[in-house]
């Protein structure tokens, strides 16, 4: 076992251990000890992704800020809409750097907090406490705006604000304080994040993931086009006009969109499963699936962000 692999057992068994102490941790957090994610696994982006490549240096080659005389941001957040590429980005970062990921759902850890109560101090305590003995970690903080979350309804005014604002700002503050801690946020609200959020010392650089409509969209679905035939081990699609499949809708996410890729790829299986003559995906599969989408969606009080029939 090379030192790698010493490193990312210790990292779970660490974050493990302190998950089963407390539920709220273990419902509303996730490790993965050595992520293996490329950043060109991700259509489009350039910008973003050139900031996280940035901010790994800050990890791998800290000389490098030194001789420029500055120093990384304490931390990046991720402002843009839910579903364009947030936490792929931090997943990213996490290779590059070379560290384990840890995904903090904060909508998820505010309710259980709230609903378990009490063991604000033992969380606080014990927070501080593994990411003193983690391996290099990388901590994402998903959705800090919690308030208004889709994950626990969307637009909750009843949540007691000024006490969780104090538990996550003293747990980003902890986080960032670690020394081997790479520190991203991110929030699908940035109109209304706490301002807190923003200050000197924490979440200092701001990077908007807005992809480039439609060639970033274009580019994912390129992407995951060809991950799809290569988990199938032979050819899925015919020569799809992307262009004049996205071009048309400006609506749908990226990540929409490739919940659209897969509904296409699903309902071919489901036809070959019920006797069916087995086809490539064509062009007009794509755009019957679209008009399926929006029909759909049209009909719900917030856009999608599942599956549809």
């Amino acid at each position: 076992m090379d030192d790698r692999d010493i490193e990312r057992e210790r990292a779970q068994n660490l974050w493990s251990s302190f998950a089963r102490k407390l539920e709220p941790v273990a419902r509303s957090t996730s490790i993965d000890p050595q992520p293996d994610f490329d950043l060109a696994q991700i259509g489009g982006l350039e910008a973003p992704k050139e900031e996280i490549q940035t901010y790994a240096c800050g990890a791998t080659n800290p000389e490098v800020y030194e001789r420029w005389g500055t120093y990384p941001p304490s931390g990046l957040l991720l402002i843009g809409r839910q579903g364009v590429g947030k936490s792929l980005l931090a997943k990213g970062l996490a290779s590059l750097a070379r560290t384990a990921f840890v995904d903090v759902a904060v909508p998820h850890l505010v309710i259980e907090v709230i609903h378990r109560g009490g063991k604000v101090g033992e969380l606080l305590g014990g927070w501080s406490e593994v990411l003193a003995e983690m391996p290099a970690v990388t901590v994402f903080f998903r959705e800090l705006e919690f308030s208004q979350a889709r994950e626990i309804g969307a637009r909750r005014p009843d949540l007691p604000v000024g006490p969780v604002m104090d538990l996550l700002l003293d747990l980003v503050d902890r986080t960032i304080a670690a020394e081997k801690a790479l520190v991203v946020g991110s929030t699908s609200h940035p109109e209304t994040l706490r301002p807190a959020f923003a200050l000197p010392g924490r979440f200092e650089r701001i990077v908007e993931v807005n992809p480039i409509f439609p060639d970033d969209v274009v580019a994912a679905l390129q992407i995951h086009a060809l991950q799809a035939e290569k988990r199938a081990g032979h050819r899925l699609f015919e020569a799809i006009e992307w262009q004049s499949v996205v071009g048309p809708h400006r609506g749908p996410t990226t990540g929409d969109w490739v919940r659209i890729l897969h509904a296409v790829l699903r309902r071919k299986a489901r036809g070959e499963a019920t006797g069916d003559v087995a086809s490539l995906a064509t062009t007009q599969d794509f755009v019957e699936e679209v008009r399926r989408y929006l029909k759909t969606s049209d009909r719900l009080a917030v856009p999608m962000a599942g599956n549809y029939v």
